[in-house]
């Protein structure tokens, strides 16, 4: 999906190259919306905050999928609502949005390509919306772990990323890191949490 969606927009009107580094906002809640972005390397994470200051992760972005906000932004022709930030170097393509209007119109591969891809981004917020409504938050902590953990166990992650992670309060994440670094599953250091006991986390990850 993703050499299609490249491969068509290169031939869109006004499509231009586009890298970010590691860290950098490409969009905040409010920003008017520049174009739709054809990623070809890298990963954006896209967070929604409350009027008190949480924060969730929505969905990441990655080659071959498309950031639901900017496809609602450019659609609907209105502001960003969340934040996107760059976690992994990325090398895009921006279309802009009269061209991507064309794209839309007139070729059937990248229409079918993008509308696909909303298809399966709304599977994600599907499952995110289950998590939140019907999973505990030991298990939400141990699932975001094994997939923040590298080879060697290490996830470099604060208490206050993990809870932006699942959508809890930064407290009641501490909380449960504490205890689970009691009970021997984890050890704690600042900005970095390791796995000690890798089968006993992936079983609390598990927990029907």
């Amino acid at each position: 999906m993703v050499n299609r969606m490249v491969s068509n927009a290169e031939k869109a009107q006004g499509v231009r190259p586009m890298r970010a580094g590691v860290g950098d906002r490409l969009f905040r809640s409010g920003d008017p919306c520049p174009g739709f972005l054809a990623l070809e390397r890298g990963s954006i994470k896209v967070t929604i905050s409350s009027a008190s200051g949480r924060e969730i992760v929505l969905y990441r972005v990655q080659p071959g999928e498309i950031c639901l906000q900017t496809f609602t932004c450019l659609v609907q022709h209105r502001a960003y609502g969340a934040e996107g930030v760059v976690e992994e170097a990325i090398e895009a393509l921006l279309i802009p949005p009269g061209a991507f209007d064309q794209l839309m119109i007139n070729d059937t591969a990248f229409r079918s390509a993008v509308m696909n891809s909303v298809a399966e981004r709304f599977v994600d917020f599907e499952r995110t919306v289950e998590a939140l409504a019907f999973t505990g938050l030991e298990q939400r902590v141990a699932t975001a772990l094994v997939r923040l953990i590298d080879g060697d166990g290490l996830a470099r992650v604060t208490h206050e990323d993990l809870a932006i992670e699942i959508g809890s309060a930064r407290e009641a994440v501490s909380r449960l890191l504490s205890t689970m670094a009691k009970q021997g599953i984890l050890a704690l250091s600042r900005g970095r949490v390791q796995v000690l006991r890798r089968a006993a986390l992936q079983r609390l990850a598990d927990e029907v």
